[in-house]
């Protein structure tokens, strides 16, 4: 489905209605979905800035929750259009193509996916984590499906030492691309780390016979 249908779901609600009531000069900033192919269980939600700097997001799974930022972003956020070319069913197709093309194997677990402005484009950030311990970041212009930025890391390579924290570096510099599902990537991490160590004592195993 596109971006147009959550954000129709959103403006029929009860909550989107008060919202509306209360703030006059809020704004359309970000869509923000969670892909997963392994549960089947996806997540969808719409952002809006507020005046005071704070965000507003609408959660659009299992009816519609409404839930504002404690603290205000020092950086005004872009506005961006409501209507989206690509479907958020595609993303996976699109993505598995540029993978063929530049000969990676592995399997999309999971997508989170952000819809943004950037230089008054609308992009889709895409950070997709593989089978095994990789994460391919892809970025795709909503208006002709290109890929502007496709890049695969390794998970462990990226996590912050002693903390277990993940950030990621792109190969230009070290400027940090900040992840929102910070936790799942953890758990998925973890879940990684067990099968891989699985595998590797079932080898060993092997090699003992």
């Amino acid at each position: 489905m596109k971006f147009e249908h959550y954000l129709k779901k959103m403006q029929e609600s009860p909550e989107y209605k008060k919202f509306r009531k209360k703030y006059k000069d809020e704004y359309l900033c970000a869509g923000f979905f969670i892909l997963d192919f392994e549960s089947g269980q996806h997540m969808h939600q719409v952002d809006y800035a507020l005046p005071d700097g704070k965000v507003a997001t609408f959660i659009l799974d299992k009816g519609v929750k409404l839930k504002i930022s404690e603290q205000a972003l020092k950086k005004k956020l872009p506005e961006i259009k409501p209507q989206a070319n690509i479907d958020l069913e595609a993303l996976r197709g699109i993505i598995e193509d540029e993978m063929k093309n530049q000969m990676v194997t592995e399997k999309i677990r999971k997508v989170i996916a952000i819809l943004h402005d950037l230089d008054g484009k609308l992009i889709w950030n895409l950070q997709c984590i593989l089978s095994g311990l990789e994460i391919l970041i892809v970025h795709i212009d909503d208006s002709d499906k290109s890929i502007l930025k496709f890049e695969k890391h390794s998970l462990m390579e990226l996590l912050k030492p002693g903390t277990g924290a993940l950030q990621l570096i792109p190969k230009e510099g070290k400027k940090k691309i900040s992840i929102k599902d910070i936790k799942q990537l953890e758990e998925l991490i973890k879940k990684a780390k067990k099968e891989a160590e699985g595998k590797a004592e079932k080898e060993a195993e092997k090699k003992k016979k």
